[in-house]
Formats: C-alpha cells, sequence, structure tokens
C-alpha cells in the first residue's frame, strides 16, 4: 500500500483522470447492491446527469428494473421508469461488467453472524468479484457500514493479489458511510452531507470530484479507518441513547408516569437535550448491528465497550418486557390468559411507513406470542406478506389480515409494534377489549379509551 507521504508527494492521477471524466461527460458509476442504500444513490448520479451501471445477484430485481418498476416501497415506480427511460441507468446480474465503470460504490448488506460478530461475506465475495475484473484506474468506494479498518485491512489486500494491481497508485480506494434514512420526507441521498475518507490526498480528492456531483456537502477526513468509525459512531449514539429513554419508560411506567409527555416536554429545552423516543426493541439495518462491530474489534485491543454492550442488553430485553406487560393486561382488563388468545399485531416494519422488515423487533414478538400459546395474526399496509428473512424463515408467506370491522372484532388484543400513519388507531380501539401501544401512535387518543389503551 502506498504510504501517506509518499502518496502526498505524488503525481494527482486518480484526481485529473476523474475530474477530466466529469468534465468530457463520459464519467460511468457502478453501483454494486441495489437496495435501500445502493438504489437511491444510482437514482442520485442519474439525476446529474451522470450514467450508472447497477449491479446486483438478485435476477428479480434487474427484472423488476428492466420493466421500469420499484421493489422499495418509498421508491416510486415513475422514478425508476425515469431513471431507465433517461439512458443513463441499466442494471445487470452479470458481473464480468465491472471492468467498464469508472468508480464502483460497493453497498452491500454487513450483518452479525451467530455470534453477534460482523459477517462480512457480502463485503468479501463483492470484493472478490470486483478484484478479478479490476483495471487500472478504477476507483473503489465502500459505502456499507462496518468496522475500522476493513477498508485496508480486508479490501486491499484481497484486490490487489486478484488484480496484481497496486492501491494508490493503479486504483484508487476509498470510503464513504451511507446515510438513507428510509421513508424519511425530509431527506433524501442527494440532500444528505456524505463523508468521505481515503488513505492519500490523490484518492481523497478523486473520491471528492465525483460525490461532489450528487450531494451538497462533502465532508474530507483524514483516513479510511477515521471514515468507518464515523458511521459508527452515529449509530451507537442513537443505541446507547435509545437504550436510556428504553430504561426509563420501565422506571416511569412503574412510577405511573408516561415517559412519553415527559420527553415531549423536555424536548421543549432549546439547548442541551435532544429527544430519542422509546420502542418495542431496535430494528433497521443499523442500529442493532453497528455498535456490535466496534465492540468486537474493540476485543482485538483488549478493550471492553462496556456503554455499547449494556445498550445492547437493555434494548434486546425490550421485547420480552412488553409481551410480559401485554400478558399482565390481558388477563387484568380482558380476563384472559395469554394461551389461545387471538392477538392481533399491528406493524412488521422496523419504523414507521416503510415496507423494510430487516431486524424488525415485530418478528420477535411474534415468536414469544406464539411461544406463548397465542393464535397471532398481524397487519401492515406496508408489507403485505412476509418475505424471506434470516432469523425466522418460518414466518415466509404469511398474509397480513384485512382490516375490517368483523375480522378486527375477533381479537382478544392488539399490540402496536410499528406506528404507520395510515392506519386507523382510533377503529382499533373501538373494535377491540385491548390496545397495547409501543409506539405512542394512540397518544392523542388516551384520555378517550382509558379502559382500552395501554401505553408501553
Amino acid at each position: 500500500m502506498l504510504d501517506k507521504q509518499a502518496a502526498a508527494n505524488s503525481d494527482a492521477y486518480f484526481t485529473t483522470l476523474f475530474e477530466q471524466k466529469i468534465k468530457s461527460g463520459t464519467l460511468c458509476i457502478g453501483v454494486l447492491g441495489l437496495g435501500y442504500v445502493g438504489l437511491p444513490l444510482a437514482q442520485a448520479f442519474c439525476r446529474a446527469g451522470i450514467k450508472v451501471v447497477g449491479f446486483d445477484v438478485s435476477g428479480d430485481k434487474v427484472d423488476f428494473l428492466a420493466g421500469r418498476k420499484s421493489y422499495i416501497k418509498h421508491i416510486s415506480d415513475e422514478s425508476i421508469a425515469t431513471m431507465v427511460d433517461s439512458g443513463l441507468f441499466t442494471a445487470t446480474t452479470g458481473m464480468d461488467q465491472l471492468s467498464e465503470p469508472d468508480a464502483i460504490l460497493i453497498c452491500v448488506p454487513t450483518p452479525l453472524d451467530e455470534h453477534r460478530g460482523p459477517d462480512m461475506s457480502y463485503v468479501v465475495s463483492s470484493t472478490e468479484m470486483i478484484g478479478t475484473r479490476l483495471r487500472k484506474g478504477q476507483l473503489i468506494v465502500l459505502e456499507s457500514t462496518t468496522y475500522p479498518g476493513t477498508t485496508n485491512e480486508l479490501m486491499l489486500p484481497t484486490l490487489e493479489k486478484l488484480s496484481g494491481l497496486q492501491a494508490g497508485r493503479e486504483f484508487a480506494l476509498a470510503y464513504s458511510p451511507e446515510r438513507e434514512d428510509p421513508g424519511n420526507p425530509k431527506f433524501e441521498t442527494s440532500t444528505i452531507p456524505k463523508v468521505l475518507g481515503a488513505d492519500s490526498t490523490d484518492e481523497l480528492d478523486a473520491a471528492y470530484a465525483i460525490y461532489s456531483q450528487i450531494v451538497p456537502q462533502v465532508v474530507k477526513v483524514s483516513d479510511l479507518r477515521t471514515a468507518e468509525a464515523v458511521k459508527l459512531t452515529e449509530n451507537i449514539f442513537r443505541a446507547v441513547n435509545i437504550a436510556l429513554v428504553n430504561e426509563l419508560k420501565v422506571v416511569f411506567s412503574a412510577m405511573g408516569i408516561d415517559v412519553w409527555e415527559v420527553i415531549d416536554a423536555a424536548a421543549t429545552k432549546p439547548f442541551g437535550f435532544m429527544p430519542f423516543y422509546p420502542g418495542p426493541g431496535l430494528g433497521g439495518h443499523c442500529i442493532p448491528v453497528d455498535p456490535f462491530y466496534l465492540s468486537w474489534k474493540a476485543r482485538e485491543y483488549g478493550l471492553t465497550t462496556r456503554f455499547i454492550e449494556l445498550s445492547g442488553e437493555i434494548n434486546a430485553n425490550m421485547p420480552g418486557l412488553v409481551i410480559t406487560r401485554l400478558t399482565e393486561e390481558l388477563s387484568l382488563r380482558v380476563g384472559k390468559a395469554m394461551r389461545g388468545a387471538r392477538i392481533l399485531l399491528v406493524g412488521l416494519a422496523y419504523k414507521k411507513n416503510v415496507d423494510d422488515m430487516r431486524e424488525s423487533p415485530s418478528l420477535e414478538l411474534l415468536e414469544l406470542l406464539e411461544t406463548r400459546g397465542a393464535h397471532v395474526d398481524f397487519y401492515d399496509p406496508y408489507i403485505p406478506q412476509v418475505p424471506q428473512t434470516r432469523d425466522h424463515p418460518e414466518y415466509a408467506g404469511r398474509k397480513s389480515i384485512e382490516w375490517s370491522d368483523d375480522i378486527l372484532g375477533s381479537y382478544d388484543a392488539a399490540l402496536i409494534a410499528t406506528d404507520h400513519d395510515n392506519v386507523d388507531y382510533r377503529r382499533l380501539l373501538d373494535l377491540l377489549p385491548l390496545v397495547v401501544d409501543t409506539r405512542n401512535a394512540c397518544g392523542h387518543l388516551a384520555a378517550q379509551y382509558r379502559d382500552t389503551l395501554v401505553k408501553t
């Protein structure tokens, strides 16, 4: 690998190359992994008038895109049609084409394995696919969230070995963590600042040249490891604070205090406080996973991450506490035991108004309820059918119920796990004897339904 001092004294080969391609309008971007991160990224480059080749191992995704259809709820069919019809975007499963783009942006999953350590298999396979096709002058950027050291300890030697090329001289390497927030109408890829790190000035400036075409601000940091650490810090901050409010929820509930009211009142302070909200457990592709990447890496240095591990323990306990509360309220208010009870789980997505189920706590809630003998159905307007998941393959194919008075009235209780905006919660409260709300979706109705509604 080219050391930083040598890089600083070298010609700006990559920077000049990419600036020329941008100026001439010949730049081509490859996006490897067309999921919740990769597809919006491809859209952003197309909107900037830059040619994009999307790569994915899923033939179904490629077929959807070729047919001008979206497979992600918050990305419209119309926007996909615009990309395709512009002539700037193509999608393929043909990995031999990886030598064609000038820059390849890797947007693949980085989940945890069965031992709660990093599962780097997707990054490794992507790196190997690129390495066997890598050509001089290409820029490779990892966007997947990972532990500090991944890019230059795992990817760099693999790329050099398989290609026979030298990083920093013959191909460039950078890291730019994804910052997607699916379903958030206030932000999209092209409005969120990008953090960017590389181990030489030339590689950093070359990557800056391409990202500055699509985002309003590119924040340069000193090296790859620092950029990798930025993303982990962002999500660890959220995980720890969510654990704090989850613990406060348990304590305040025992005292008869509404934690939601407390947080909303505290949030009126214009300084020194940032609101976080409790829930039935952590979900999504980042917060339940990313903190453990740093914990795992810290052990290599003989260190422990006590805050991270404690927050993980608190958040992991939340589904069990929710089910315990539901069991108690079912007995007290409805006069029924959990075994044999009919329970409606409202919301499978990990957060409101999206069709994303990655790491959703709802599947664990479903498992806990059925383990206790309950008959469980679900309703989610964004998820008509449970997709295949790694941790709960047994639920694949189960379908959402129809939202009708007759069907709703047949349940003994409902458990709200996701607070989608397009659900008629008043109707739910009118028809069921018990509604346990983990998201404060019914907070505005609490005074009218004291005998039916339980916020937890």
